[in-house]
């Protein structure tokens, strides 16, 4: 692992820390605000997903999303699963992000202010986490192996065929 990945990544985690411990704190007055998001999503999950146990209740997602948050950010700072666990991170704040900085619906120029710069410093982190998602630390990733694989198949159907017919043709003239 460079010295910039062994830096960045738990400095991208103390966000998550931060506010995951936060929203565990008061999840009571955060449920109030997410409830604007949650009354759209959980239908939607409930639709998608009918067999499964999707919790309605605004506090519960609250905490739900604070624990995830936590163990993502853990993850991520460890370096463990470091992919996973910003593609975790990078999902979650997206519902955050909407419920807890709706900037569109203030009438306070300050306070819109306030609630803009959040979201975009926000919107600033997920970038951080969609390129720490796909972040390959210099391996191949899974579509290249996959390209490479099917490139190196293809080229041992070709050699094999061509030693086939060689074999082929040498069997017919000792027969002859």
């Amino acid at each position: 692992m460079t010295l910039v990945r062994l830096i960045a990544r738990p400095l991208l985690a103390t966000t998550f820390f931060f506010g995951a411990t936060n929203a565990l704190k008061n999840s009571d007055a955060l449920a109030a605000k997410a409830a604007k998001v949650t009354d759209r999503v959980v239908p939607l999950a409930q639709r998608v997903a009918p067999g499964a146990p999707v919790p309605s209740n605004p506090q519960t997602l609250v905490r739900l999303n604070a624990g995830v948050q936590i163990a993502a950010a853990a993850a991520l700072a460890l370096g463990k699963a470091p992919r996973l666990s910003s593609t975790v991170l990078a999902a979650s704040l997206v519902p955050t992000t909407v419920a807890g900085h709706p900037f569109w619906e203030e009438t306070d120029p300050a306070a819109k202010n306030m609630q803009r710069l959040q979201f975009f410093k926000n919107a600033g982190v997920l970038g951080g986490l969609l390129l720490a998602g796909v972040d390959t630390e210099g391996k191949p990733g899974v579509a290249w192996r996959a390209r490479h694989a099917a490139t190196s198949a293809r080229k041992d159907a070709r050699r094999l065929a061509k030693d086939v017919r060689r074999e082929a043709k040498l069997a017919k003239a000792q027969l002859s």
